[in-house]
């Protein structure tokens, strides 16, 4: 476990904060490792129901250590394998069968931004600013960023993103449905916590294979969605979870989950 990325649990909710501010969050080294670390941890534990992402000190992340990067030439076959080493746990990250929410302050450069777009909502303050910086030193996006960008902005959009390497200031980025919400700098982290407790009701099974499919609904045909549906919603069929809440509903009790009212066993945390 590394002090550069922290890790805290509120209730069923796991927080990781980047923990770097010297660095303005950079996502080097240790960085990395921390974060491998802790999406491992969050994927493992059953008792963890949702994740938020953020960074300290008014910084998400300002994108990769340029100076580490610059210090440390390597052969071409070596730089190769330290990106494809990144997505041994970016793939678990952007699969995580759980809900997963980015709470960004200030900058989202780079690496930074992308690891925001891994999340499945991204939550921002007037400050907040993304950046597809790569272009500006001549390199292309990594850690996702062909994958999840288009998926957000739409493939024209996301080409401008890119080439431009112009910055996203808050507003903008909500309009183009990066950013789900925009909330004040002093309340960010609370907000981010209470939308994840709302998921600690929920059917981890349920929303983790929705999760799973619609992440791969972009790539597949109405048929290969059908096969993964059918199959899903007969596992969904078979959960504990399931048979509660039918049971629930037939002695007319009020259901767990239902967006917008408070949990019944008042967790808030």
């Amino acid at each position: 476990m590394t002090d550069f990325v922290l890790r805290e649990r509120h209730g069923a909710t796991f927080v990781i904060t980047i923990n770097r501010p010297e660095r303005r969050n950079a996502f080097d080294l240790e960085v990395r490792q921390g974060l491998a670390e802790a999406i491992f941890e969050a994927r493992d534990d059953d008792d963890i129901k949702a994740v938020v992402i953020t960074g300290a000190k008014g910084v998400f992340c300002a994108g990769g250590d340029l100076k580490s990067l610059s210090e440390s030439k390597r052969p071409i076959y070596k730089d190769r394998d330290r990106i494809r080493r990144l997505h041994s746990w970016f793939h678990e990250l952007v699969n995580l069968e759980k809900p997963v929410i980015a709470a960004v302050d200030g900058p989202a450069f780079g690496a930074g931004f992308n690891l925001a777009l891994a999340c499945d909502f991204i939550m921002g303050t007037p400050t907040a600013r993304f950046c597809a910086v790569f272009g500006r030193i001549g390199l292309v996006p990594d850690l996702g960023g062909f994958f999840l960008l288009p998926r957000i902005v739409g493939l024209q959009r996301a080409k401008e993103l890119v080439f431009t390497a112009r910055e996203v200031e808050a507003q903008e980025a909500a309009s183009m449905g990066i950013l789900y919400r925009i909330v004040p700098a002093e309340d960010l982290l609370q907000e981010a916590l209470a939308l994840a407790a709302r998921f600690h009701n929920a059917s981890t099974q349920a929303l983790g294979m929705s999760k799973n499919i619609l992440n791969r609904s972009f790539n597949l045909d109405q048929n290969t969605l059908a096969e993964l549906e059918s199959h899903a919603q007969a596992l969904a069929l078979h959960t504990d979870y399931h048979d509660t809440a039918v049971a629930r509903f037939l002695d007319k009790q009020p259901l767990e989950f239902v967006w917008g009212r408070p949990p019944l066993n008042g967790d808030q945390e």
